[in-house]
């Protein structure tokens, strides 16, 4: 007699295939709005769509929005645990979960889900309780890296000596909290390089947050205007008024205006300066807006500038890239993963204001030929974060399955 693969006959294949329950722990989660938030909410729309029952640990919005609810993340339905979240005050709209509750909160709801895999966002409050309870049940846990020091710095209220202390404390945590999981990813080999030294891990797994990069349009027509563009958060550790200072060093003659997309702490003091430097007149804050809107600053500009020295990759950078802009961008951290200097832009000294200003020069004052090979060189670079290879790279390793070259 022959033996059936399963005791219902189903191929060991389609068994090993079946649709996941996964459960996401994030400490950002709209309506936050930076990188890791935006990744995370992608990765569980796109597991969704995908045919996996998907939810998810995350902040209230406020103390009193709290609780279970199905919500419609980019057009896809998944199950939120809203846990009880207080804000901030040091930051402009952080909320955070009291980390003393957040084992409480995760033996809640492990044993409502049962989840087949736990994939946390941060190692800091919500994921740090989830992945010592996932571990007391056996479930295993996959982490994704967002965190550098310089994230955080700004938005505590201790001395300085005091931070870099509890900084150097919050890493020792983590490498614990990393030493419980199947995996530790981040988006880049650079971020992955910084994590290993960091806190003497190994093995750590660069896979990108991915991109849907047909939800972005590319003119690649030439420019009747010389338009900057940034998306981002407005924080120091961003350097935007870098890009301020450089703007005064550029030949009038270019008639530059910048459009700068996104909310932070930051926008009162770079208004301030871009008052004091004059060019008020050629800046313009929007704030949070549509994706829509998003879309159409990036596909209008001439080109995306970044300074931040703090990226572990860069949604904005990859967006830009999807829209067919050449890049400008610090020499710093993952940035130079995404910008390689003469083909799709050019990298620039981090802080320095005139090297900054010849690198958005030697780009406003290409010849159409070359600015269009700078912008087929961006479109043809983001290729390689197409979303469908991230997603197929996680649901290898919640499965414990080979991952994809």
């Amino acid at each position: 007699m022959t033996e059936s693969a399963t005791p219902d006959d189903t191929p060991a294949d389609a068994v090993s295939k079946r649709p996941l329950t996964i459960l996401i722990g994030a400490d950002t989660w709209l309506p936050h709005v930076n990188g890791a938030a935006r990744f995370a909410e992608r990765l569980a729309a796109g597991l969704v769509a995908r045919g996996h029952v998907v939810h998810v640990m995350a902040p209230s919005a406020t103390h009193r929005q709290h609780g279970t609810f199905t919500e419609v993340i980019e057009g896809e339905p998944m199950t939120m645990h809203r846990l009880p979240a207080w804000r901030w005050y040091p930051h402009d709209w952080l909320t955070f979960v009291l980390p003393f509750r957040s084992k409480h909160y995760a033996r809640r709801v492990l044993d409502e889900v049962k989840p087949d895999v736990v994939h946390i966002q941060s190692h800091i409050v919500i994921g740090r309780g989830l992945t010592r309870e996932a571990r007391k049940r056996g479930i295993p846990i996959v982490a994704t890296n967002h965190v550098m020091a310089e994230n955080v710095l700004d938005f505590t209220v201790l001395p300085a000596s005091w931070t870099r202390y509890a900084i150097k404390l919050a890493w020792e945590d983590a490498a614990r909290t990393f030493s419980m999981t199947r995996a530790v990813t981040t988006p880049t080999r650079k971020a992955a390089d910084f994590l290993e030294q960091t806190i003497d891990i190994e093995g750590v797994i660069p896979i990108s947050c991915g991109i849907e990069a047909s939800n972005y349009t590319a003119d690649l027509t030439p420019r009747d205007a010389n338009r900057l563009v940034f998306v981002g958060r407005l924080t120091t550790e961003k350097q935007i008024d870098v890009v301020l200072r450089a703007m005064t060093r550029l030949d009038p003659a270019l008639n530059v205006t910048f459009d700068i997309v996104g909310k932070g702490d930051q926008r009162r003091n770079l208004e301030d300066l871009s008052h004091e430097l004059g060019l008020a007149d050629r800046v313009t804050f929007h704030g949070h807006t549509t994706d829509e809107e998003l879309k159409g600053y990036l596909t209008g500009a001439s080109l995306f500038v970044i300074a931040s020295i703090a990226e572990l990759q860069s949604i904005a950078t990859m967006e830009a890239m999807a829209s067919g802009l050449p890049i400008v961008a610090a020499d710093a951290v993952a940035l130079p993963h995404l910008v390689h200097d003469g083909e799709n832009g050019y990298l620039f000294e981090p802080g320095d204001v005139d090297d900054l200003a010849a690198k958005l020069t030697a780009v406003l004052t290409l010849t159409p030929e070359a600015r269009l090979r700078m912008q087929r060189a961006s479109l043809e670079g983001v290729k390689v974060h197409d979303m469908k290879r991230t997603l197929e790279t996680f649901e290898a390793l919640y499965r414990d399955e080979p991952l994809p070259e």
